[in-house]
Formats: C-alpha cells, structure tokens, sequence
C-alpha cells in the first residue's frame, strides 16, 4: 500500500493548456521528440516511433497532420527518433534502423544489419525527401555492433559553425559501450567519420553501466557541450571547434544508477539533457543539465546549473515540487530553455495523485530564475496506468517565446500479453500538449 499523498489536483493547470492526440488509433507509439522552427516558429514537428513517423503543424500546435515518407522502406524496423530544425528551417530526422534486434539488454549479440540515418524536410515538416543519410550503417556479419539511441542537434547560433548538424549516440559491441559523435557541415547532405568522444569504455549492457543517454548544446559561440551517462555519473566533453575534436570528458554530477524500474513500466531512466540560456553572451550561460534518479528513496526530477561554461556545477536542485520522500515516483523528464526568455522548462510522468504510486499524469516545471525554483503545472490530469509496458526512454519538449510543446506516450487500456516480451495487442498513443507562458514582451504570445 502506498501512503496517503496529494494529488495534482492541487497544481494549477499550465496556462493556455491544449493537449491533442497525434495517434487516433493505439499502435507501439513511443520515444517522441519535438522541435519549433526558429525561423518560423507557428511550425513545429514531433517525431515518433514504432516506426519513425512525423506529425506537424504550421499553425503553432492548434492543428496537426502526419507526414508521409519518413520511415525506410528497406529496414524492418526504424525507431529512437529525435528531430531538430536547421538554421535554414529545414526540419532534420534522426533514426536508427535494423531488421532485428539481438539480445535484450545486450544489443549487440546477435545483431543483424543497423545503423543511423537521417532524412531532411525543406518545407518545415510538411514533406520529406525520398531518400535518407546513413551517418553510420553495417551489413549483417557476425560480431557486428549496434549503434543505438542517437540525438541530433543544430548550431542555430550566429558563430563560426552555424548551420552544423551534429548527432551522437552509444556504440554497442560485444565488449563494451563508446559515445560515437558525426557532424555534417552541408545541411545533413554527408556525415563525417565517427569519432569516440568518451575516453574509457562502458560495459556492453544498456542496464548495467553502458554508456548511453546522449544529448547536446550548441552556445552562442558555437561551443558544443555533450552529455551523457556512465550509469552513476553524468559526463560532459565539450569540443570548441565545431565538433572535429573533443576535450577530455569528465565526470560532472554524481547521480544513483541511470537505470531502474518504476512500478508498472517496463524499465525508467535518467538519461540526462543539457541546455542553455543563449541569451547570455558569448559564453551561453548558464548551462543547465537535467535528469531523474532515485537518492531520495522514490524517483525525482533534477536540474544543475554551471555558470562558468561547464567548468563547475551546483548541487542537484529538485524540479519536482511534492514533499521529499513521500513515496511518488517522477521519471521519464525531458528539459528545454526558451531562447527568447532564458525560461527553463521540464517535462516529466508524475505520480503524486496515486497513493499506490502506480497511475501517472504529466507535470510541466517552469523556472524564470535560473533555476533556484520551480514552479509546477499539471499538464494532464486523467491518469493512466503503464501497465508493466515499454512507454519509453525519453519524451520531449520545447519552448520558444513563451509557447511550450511537450510530447510524450500514454497507455489507452491494459495491453494484456502472451509469451515473449510485448502485449499481444497495440497499446499506445502519443499525445501533444501547449503551454503559453509570457514571451519576450512580458505578455503571453499567440502560438501561431
């Protein structure tokens, strides 16, 4: 039994609150990623997979439409989506495809042919080009690798490598787990040779202490800072010439196990974000990066902050605002900072309605002071049982002027199941919310 805890009843609802449903019919909907065009912010795509699909809106999130094109006809599988926008408001797709997974847990046993591609969208998500990028690709052989979990990320600044790409992701072998980084200096058109940015290897297994969770910010000087987990650290390497070459990567914040098992999914994570507030010079401060672990007991949302370009960083500060150690678990947290604003912002799966701590709805957190507090917002307020299914390892999240885009993945009903390892039936959805907070005027803004 779960002790008695309050329910989110008590969170304001996030101002302008609009959630929409981008998958009508439940499918194996999970893992979405979102991005505003900064060039024309009223466009905005969400990413998604079983397999890699596109939704869009050119009207700032009041309607929404599905792409077509976009996953590969050639590959069984495509999945672990992110997209970003270009400085050019080209809309960029990441994916790994395969035809077979190897061992759980421990991908790269058994691995069939895989790899990473790309594919570009030069009307803003609205259509996709016929034929995508490999960043990496390998034909099926034995004791070939895995590469998995990749994140693409844009330098949309005004420095000297503005208009780069740049994706990293974890390279599985039979032996261990590296950080792979590529970078494209021509619109996503051809990728550079991988590089390992992490100096000592991983184990092999994604639970148990792999190197995995990759993720990116570009500062206003085009100084690329890059994250990742190493199962009980959070990393960062950061490169200072446009992503040919990274510094020694270190570890910055200690955090509990990156992995572990809410009740009623199938697995959690910590993985971390890092973002940054553009609007503070050259130097891109501060730097924030965000993630969830369980020190307190349940599992919880937290932010750092560094103010002097990655160099030192503040003990963790917790996004979640229910009391500490009352037995609600939050988890899954996706991080943004408005570009216009300085606003920080996270996503993330909440439990503090449940008293079982099982039944989940998503919480929106808001900093406008550099992260010293955050206010909470309930973003949904119908909760949804998991159902001891896979709804994941990331959401994703936006902001841009005040407006504010979180997606995330939602079960519909019990999926029920069958021998092996997924319910017998589609069992997910992927929602949309907006959120309107003040923008750059002081004044709430049209998302349009």
């Amino acid at each position: 039994m779960g002790m008695p805890i309050s329910g989110n009843a008590v969170l304001p609802l996030a101002p302008g609150r609009r959630v929409e449903t981008l998958t009508p019919q439940a499918g194996w909907y999970t893992e979405p990623s979102i991005a505003v065009n900064p060039r024309d912010p009223s466009e905005v795509v969400a990413a998604y997979q079983d397999r890699a699909h596109v939704a869009y809106t050119t009207d700032g999130g009041r309607t929404w439409h599905v792409a077509r094109g976009t996953a590969p006809a050639n590959f069984r599988v495509s999945g672990d989506v992110s997209v970003t926008y270009d400085n050019k408001g080209h809309a960029i797709l990441c994916y790994i495809a395969f035809d077979q997974l190897g061992t759980i847990d421990y991908w790269a046993h058994n691995a069939t042919r895989n790899g990473i591609f790309v594919r570009r969208s030069l009307d803003g998500g609205k259509t996709w080009q016929a034929n995508d990028v490999a960043v990496i690709a390998h034909r099926t052989e034995p004791g070939i690798p895995f590469e998995d979990k990749p994140y693409v990320v844009a330098d949309n600044t005004h420095g000297p490598y503005a208009g780069n790409l740049y994706v990293g992701w974890t390279h599985f072998t039979l032996e261990n787990s590296t950080i792979l980084f590529s970078r494209s200096t021509d619109d996503g058109k051809t990728w550079s040779a991988p590089i390992a940015i992490s100096r000592k290897p991983g184990l092999p297994r994604d639970d148990t202490g792999a190197l995995e969770g990759f993720d990116a910010a570009v500062g206003p000087d085009g100084t690329i800072y890059a994250v990742w987990s190493d199962g009980m650290h959070l990393v960062l390497a950061i490169s200072r010439d446009g992503g040919k070459h990274f510094g020694a990567p270190r570890q910055i914040v200690q955090t509990a196990a990156a992995y572990f098992k809410p009740a009623s999914v199938s697995r959690g994570d910590g993985f971390p974000q890092i973002v940054l507030d553009p609007r503070g010079g050259a130097r891109g401060e501060p730097i924030y990066v965000c993630w969830t672990d369980y020190r307190n007991g349940d599992i919880d949302v937290f932010v750092s902050r560094s103010l002097d370009r990655g160099k030192t960083w503040s003990p963790a500060i917790r996004v979640n605002d229910d009391p500490v150690h009352d037995g609600a678990d939050q988890f899954m947290q996706w991080a943004a900072v408005d570009p216009l604003t300085g606003d920080l912002y996270a996503l993330f799966y909440d439990r503090r309605a449940d008293p079982e701590n099982v039944r989940a709805t998503i919480t929106l957190a808001r900093s406008s002071d550099e992260a010293l507090r955050f206010r909470n917002y309930a973003w949904t307020r119908t909760p949804f049982d998991p159902h001891d299914a896979f709804i994941g390892d990331y959401s994703g999240l936006a902001a841009y002027n005040g407006c504010v885009y979180g997606v995330w993945t939602e079960q519909t009903a019990s999926p029920g199941r069958e021998e092996g390892r997924r319910p017998h039936r589609p069992h997910s959805v992927i929602r949309v919310g907006l959120a309107r907070f003040a923008g750059a005027s002081g004044q709430a803004q049209a998302c349009r």
